[in-house]
């Protein structure tokens, strides 16, 4: 297939799970009938983003994959409209708990799942008190429209994840995301710093990527974060081709070449000339010789 079109949305989110599954259905549809073939929604749409803050009730919010109300439906509505789409959700599997992302294909089938592997800790995302780190490592799926790569959130913060999944053979990347305010901090706004982090992922390896995010403010008690939407699409050489505002639910649409992509790839040769010989303290947790470092002495 030599033109893929791809889409990302944004939406607000209540408590009411299935009001915002309807919610998320009406995009997917609008944006299928817009030609997108792949189509990512934000992370943990299920619900407000409850990370905001510690609760022992919210642990119950988590199920096995099969239960989850989201990927249930969201499998027939991938069938009827022949689409693909990465599905975050709150997984329990066995005692354990993580935040996952099922691949659905355009069939209806889940080819498989990611697990959310980077963990942030911070005031308002206090998502370590909620999920395990993901066991599955960079995964990349062949589906009906090409191969892709999905991270979540504060993945998209690290270089090495995105290498990882372009490295697989990835013809794009997705990253679905909770990411706005800092509560009670006003001062601290990262849009910029966050879309300029994604471009460089999407320029270092030639491949464009589509993020997704949540928009509207949210409060918890004494906690409120604003989310600040802005999802975008880059293209190849990271420049942004779609870009939604921070206040509107929207689907964005962006058809790419894959034969120009690959082209660009070819000409720039970044894959050719990588030297992963010297590369080994990316390994180590300080920059060491040695991945296991003696502590003697």
């Amino acid at each position: 297939m030599t033109k893929i079109t791809v889409a990302s949305t944004q939406m607000a989110c209540s408590w009411d799970v299935q009001k915002n599954i309807d919610q998320a259905k009406n995009l997917i549809t609008q944006a299928a009938k817009s030609g997108a073939k792949i189509i990512l929604l934000q992370e943990l749409f299920e619900r407000k983003y409850f990370p905001q803050q510690q609760k022992p009730a919210y642990m119950d919010f988590a199920c096995a994959m099969q239960d989850d109300l989201a990927v249930q439906q969201l499998q027939k509505l991938a069938k009827d409209l022949q689409v693909v789409l990465p599905i975050s959700f709150f997984e329990k599997k066995n005692t354990t708990r993580f935040n996952s992302i099922a691949i659905i294909d355009a069939d209806g089938e889940i080819l498989g799942i990611y697990r959310k592997s980077h963990i942030p800790d911070d005031v308002g995302y206090e998502e370590k008190y909620y999920f395990t780190p993901g066991n599955t490592g960079f995964k990349v799926w062949q589906t009906k429209y090409g191969k892709i790569g999905v991270g979540i959130c504060w993945d998209q913060w690290f270089p090495e994840a995105a290498r990882c999944m372009a490295l697989m053979g990835a013809d794009f990347i997705f990253y679905p995301s909770a990411i706005g305010s800092v509560p009670k901090h006003p001062e601290i706004n990262s849009r910029d710093h966050w879309q300029r982090t994604i471009q460089g992922h999407a320029a270092a390896n030639l491949i464009p990527i589509v993020v997704s995010n949540r928009i509207g403010t949210e409060t918890i008690d004494d906690s409120s974060i604003r989310f600040y939407g802005s999802a975008f699409i880059t293209d190849q050489t990271g420049k942004i081709v779609e870009q939604a505002d921070e206040e509107t639910t929207t689907a964005l649409i962006h058809t790419f070449d894959m034969e120009k992509i690959k082209e660009t790839r070819n000409s720039w040769g970044l894959f050719r000339d990588r030297r992963p010989d010297l590369y080994q303290k990316i390994l180590t947790l300080d920059g060491t010789e040695k991945n296991k470092q003696s502590l003697k002495g």
